[in-house]
């Protein structure tokens, strides 16, 4: 059978005598188009580490981070810019988070030639280009390499169009979503809703200020973080010594990126029973990444000192889906997708005391867990 006028591949099937069609993914064969060296893990022990190749469309090395789930919505890039080199310039039709994972440099943004915009930045800086404008990053040092990570929504946009020549020369530039006055990428940035940060950069994410979010658990602090006016969505959570917080699941892609704290562990698991639960341990630089829809996730402080972590993810990160919470700080009895410290298997936290022992820290969690073996060292009302 021959299908004329599509671009649909069509493959015989001799066992049912049925024609199974193929619709082409447009950002799978992306990847095999740029050659570029492709990582299939959900979990990398350290982001200083992960191996990166030659990559001709960033002037320099890198690699891609992506599950292969069709309904993954981002990916991450990882480049490398040699001492005293310089990125080429590009602008996509996807949109972008850079997060500085070493060295120091600057870039420069622009959707006209006459008017561009440079800002600097060093190791830690958080920071959106806004979508399909023109964009080139410099390495400030002629000694030292720079790598950066970039979560970015390539996935679902190029399998929506399926057209390379739209998402990389199209020609709309989007100045509703562009500033071009100095504040635009200068940190500065306002506060709503007692937690959400509105800016385009933030030059240091493992000092910035966080808020109170007790809802999340044990002491918690957080700031949600609205960039570029894109749809893609990040926050950053810290927690203190001897807790964990509170496990819920959602939709995948949300890459939790450790920025603080000696050691620690996630644990990830789908199944009710938890048979096919996975920890996986991390300390700064480590990243976790929630790998498929439902996936149940919980991160816990087992180290010295206050462990802080930030999540790079979609739009709605999976937390405000309507079909399936109300929010993402919300129990599964009322609806939401959060499982309470009351609700929780007992072997987690005898898991996360049995972790602390090797460590001779003490657990903090009896004003939430009542079989506790430690003490009320956080409460709701104190961010010890």
């Amino acid at each position: 059978m021959v299908m004329k006028g599509t671009d649909m591949k069509v493959a015989e099937t001799p066992s049912s005598g049925l024609t199974d069609f193929r619709i082409p993914d447009a950002y799978e064969d992306w990847l095999v188009k740029e050659n570029v060296l492709v990582h299939t893990t959900f979990y990398i022990p350290d982001m200083h580490e992960i191996e990166v190749g030659p990559w001709e469309r960033k002037g320099g090395e890198g690699a891609v981070v992506h599950i292969d789930n069709n309904n993954m919505p981002n990916d991450m890039h990882v480049v490398d810019i040699k001492p005293g080199g310089k990125s080429e310039p590009e602008h996509h039709m996807y949109e972008v988070n850079f997060y500085i994972v070493s060295g120091r440099g600057a870039t420069t943004v622009w959707i006209d030639e006459k008017n561009k915009q440079t800002f600097e930045w060093g190791a830690g800086a958080l920071f959106t280009v806004p979508l399909n404008a023109w964009y080139q990053h410099f390495n400030g040092t002629g000694d030292v390499k720079v790598r950066y990570i970039a979560t970015t929504n390539a996935p679902p946009m190029m399998r929506l169009f399926r057209d390379e020549n739209f998402m990389f020369n199209c020609p709309t530039m989007f100045e509703s979503r562009y500033g071009s006055g100095e504040e635009y990428f200068s940190g500065n940035g306002t506060l709503y809703n007692k937690r959400i940060w509105e800016t385009n950069f933030i030059p240091n994410a493992p000092d910035m200020a966080l808020y109170g979010w007790k809802e999340r658990g044990a002491g918690g602090i957080n700031a949600m973080l609205n960039m570029g006016k894109n749809d893609m969505g990040n926050h950053i959570s810290e927690f203190p010594v001897g807790t964990y917080k509170k496990a819920h699941r959602h939709g995948p892609g949300a890459h939790l990126v450790l920025l603080s704290g000696d050691s620690g562990f996630s644990l990830i698991w789908t199944k009710a029973d938890r048979s096919d639960l996975i920890k996986c341990d991390w300390k700064v630089g480590s990243i976790v990444i929630v790998p498929s829809d439902g996936t149940y996730h919980q991160h816990f402080n087992s180290g010295t000192t206050r462990a802080r972590y930030m999540a790079l993810r979609d739009g709605k990160g999976g937390l405000m889906k309507p079909n399936v919470s109300p929010g993402g700080d919300v129990s599964m009895k009322d609806g939401g997708i959060q499982i309470e410290y009351e609700d929780e298997a007992r072997e987690i936290h005898e898991l996360f005391e049995a972790e602390l022992a090797k460590k001779g820290v003490q657990c903090n969690m009896k004003a939430f867990i009542p079989y506790c073996t430690g003490e009320a060292g956080v409460t709701e009302e104190r961010y010890a």
